[in-house]
């Protein structure tokens, strides 16, 4: 039986972070209302510490959408964690996201502090976290580049102090999808309660491999992936949303998982992100692109023309465009110039 996976959407703060995606309160609060249309069952309002316009958008967030669950980022620094706590007070399904990286190469040097360190403060974190909500994810940055012995040790330590989600990044896209897959297989297996909590991915897009890394997490056993819209966010960007879903949908019995989005309000949720921060998907962008549906080749206009399935993998009325274009130019034939007159 398939099982159902759940969409962590991060387009609101991984996505924001990216440049030149900035938005506003308001912006950020309307785009909310569409990811809620769009069923996405976790929503990452923002990093309230960052701003107080970031604050501000992750309490408005929290206390208008009411259907998916409002998850707040936070390093693992006091103050962090109670702005995030506060910006999800009046959240119906509230979230804290706290992070830090266990990477020897982090710890070095950006934190400049020992494993044994991190894992007291990580410790700490979480009990603070825990007073606020009871739904805490945890996030070990950097988790692909970690030594897996002190991985499972901080995970261990995680689900001990309550954690309910245990996220492992590969927060600069450097995994391919085996070692990716077999990292979490292998923290699954060494960890006591691994079966208690929730097993999450976050990839990055910096080799092109952040969906094929997502979909090999699933594989897995991991129950949540984080995405973004259009794949947007720092650097290359995140897993897209739209082609982790629809991988699904086009090959089910392969993929052997569900999700809740609703499908037909991708492409609206798309516009919508590309209108707000001006950033629309290149050209040939999977599932959300201008030339996704788009044919010009005279053979494939007369195939798609025949039956749309002999060159479209996908409806596009299912993602909610409305129908495919035939694009006349030097490669088209006369059945496309017929149809067109």
């Amino acid at each position: 039986m398939p099982r159902n996976v759940i969409i962590f959407d991060t387009t609101l703060r991984d996505g924001e972070q990216a440049p030149g995606n900035t938005m506003t309160p308001e912006e950020k609060l309307r785009l909310a209302r569409q990811l809620d249309a769009l069923g996405v069952d976790v929503m990452e309002a923002g990093f309230p510490a960052a701003s107080d316009g970031d604050f501000r958008s992750v309490r408005d967030i929290a206390q208008e959408i009411r259907r998916p669950v409002i998850a707040a980022l936070a390093r693992c620094h006091d103050r962090d964690i109670e702005l995030a706590g506060e910006s999800i007070r009046e959240a119906a399904r509230g979230r804290l996201h706290i992070f830090i990286s266990t990477s020897d190469l982090h710890l070095e040097h950006k934190l400049r502090m020992t494993q044994e360190d991190a894992l007291e403060l990580a410790r700490r974190s979480i009990r603070q976290a825990r007073t606020y909500t009871d739904d805490v994810e945890f996030s070990a940055e950097d988790a692909s580049r970690t030594d897996l012995d002190y991985l499972c040790r901080m995970v261990e330590m995680a689900i001990a102090e309550g954690a309910t989600t245990i996220n492992l990044p590969d927060t600069v896209g450097y995994a391919l999808p085996d070692e990716y897959a077999a990292m979490f297989r292998s923290v699954r297996e060494r960890v006591p309660g691994s079966d208690k909590v929730i097993w999450s991915a976050h990839c990055h897009d910096d080799l092109g491999l952040a969906v094929a890394n997502s979909l090999a997490a699933i594989e897995a056993g991991v129950g949540q992936v984080e995405c973004t819209v259009n794949g947007i966010g720092e650097r290359a960007g995140n897993a897209a949303l739209e082609e982790i879903v629809m991988a699904a949908k086009v090959r089910p019995q392969l993929a052997q998982f569900t999700t809740a989005i609703n499908t037909p309000e991708i492409f609206r949720t798309s516009q919508l992100l590309s209108y707000l921060t001006g950033s629309f998907p290149q050209p040939n962008k999977a599932i959300v692109g201008r030339n996704a549906f788009a044919h010009e080749a005279g053979i494939h206009q007369h195939g798609v023309m025949q039956h749309g399935l002999t060159y479209e993998i996908i409806r596009p009325e299912s993602v909610g465009i409305p129908r495919s274009t035939l694009v006349l130019g030097k490669h088209s034939g006369r059945h496309a110039l017929e149809r067109r007159f």
